[in-house]
């Protein structure tokens, strides 16, 4: 199931994407406020919305080409984790930056959430760049979870661009300034749920700016399983419904390239993983 936020004419919605048309939750016969409480509801209301979409109208929803996709929420945390790509921690090496044995992971702002078709806002960075990710929502409460049991606690996935102040990401050690400017969390286009993907570690990924293809990789040249970042995080605190895990980037960002190569304002960014979808986000002018 493809669940998204979106604006159709009648404010802020939540709907299913059946085929090329989205069917607003309303339209279905079911309330509710917020994209969290929908993952806090679990596994009994998607049942009722897969029960009711295969009872409605066939004329029922809206174009998806009518329509503007919105972030499909914005969670308690947003967390980052980074170099967990062999090919990517080797370009790091390159950089001269440490990779650590341990799982690094950072803050992004929950304010950095942007839409999957939003305008990125460079603001004071002269070095802006990109990073496709998998994203992963979390669904039941994780606490002291063991990675054989960390996939119940997913409910689905998601794609993020990373977008990095590289000339702020190190003005602090937790390098929190540089991932969360305002705009610089694009994610969507939609949550794929958990069910869809039987294994989200052989999922191609890529990103492209202006149509020329930056990465290229695929999830299982991961260093962490998720299975064992959300082991590694749910043993200090609770990871909580809707909570987002950005699973790291591959090989081939832009400050890693000779000379390195910046984003700049008009440029197009693409982001897609397979069976997920595609963001794509311009940044904006100054």
């Amino acid at each position: 199931m493809k669940i998204a936020r979106f604006e159709g004419g009648a404010g802020p919605q939540i709907g299913i994407v059946k085929g090329d048309k989205i069917v607003a939750l309303s339209e279905l016969g079911i309330k509710v406020s917020d994209m969290i409480e929908l993952i806090e509801a679990g596994p009994p209301l998607l049942a009722e919305i897969t029960e009711n979409l295969d009872h409605c109208e066939a004329e029922a929803g809206q174009p998806l080409s009518a329509v503007r996709l919105l972030a499909p929420l914005r969670p308690r945390k947003f967390l980052g984790l980074g170099m967990n790509y062999k090919r990517h921690a080797d370009e790091a090496r390159r950089l001269g930056i440490a990779v650590p044995d341990n799982q690094l992971w950072f803050n992004k702002q929950t304010s950095c959430i942007n839409d999957p078709f939003g305008e990125i806002e460079p603001g004071v960075t002269e070095r802006l760049d990109y990073e496709v990710e998998l994203g992963v929502v979390i669904g039941p409460s994780a606490k002291s979870v063991k990675a054989a049991d960390a996939h119940s606690h997913i409910f689905g996935y998601i794609v993020v661009n990373d977008v990095s102040a590289r000339d702020w990401q190190f003005h602090t050690t937790t390098i929190t300034m540089g991932k969360s400017f305002d705009t610089h969390g694009p994610i969507g286009p939609w949550i794929v749920t958990a069910d869809e993907i039987e294994d989200p570690e052989t999922l191609g990924i890529r990103c492209f700016v202006n149509g020329e293809k930056r990465q290229d990789s695929n999830t299982r040249d991961f260093i962490h399983p998720i299975a064992a970042q959300i082991e590694y995080l749910s043993t200090a605190f609770t990871l909580e419904p809707g909570d987002i895990l950005a699973t790291g980037t591959p090989e081939g960002v832009g400050v890693a390239m000779q000379p390195p190569v910046f984003l700049q304002p008009g440029d197009i960014v693409r982001c897609e993983i397979d069976r997920i979808g595609t963001i794509e986000n311009k940044v904006a002018r100054r």
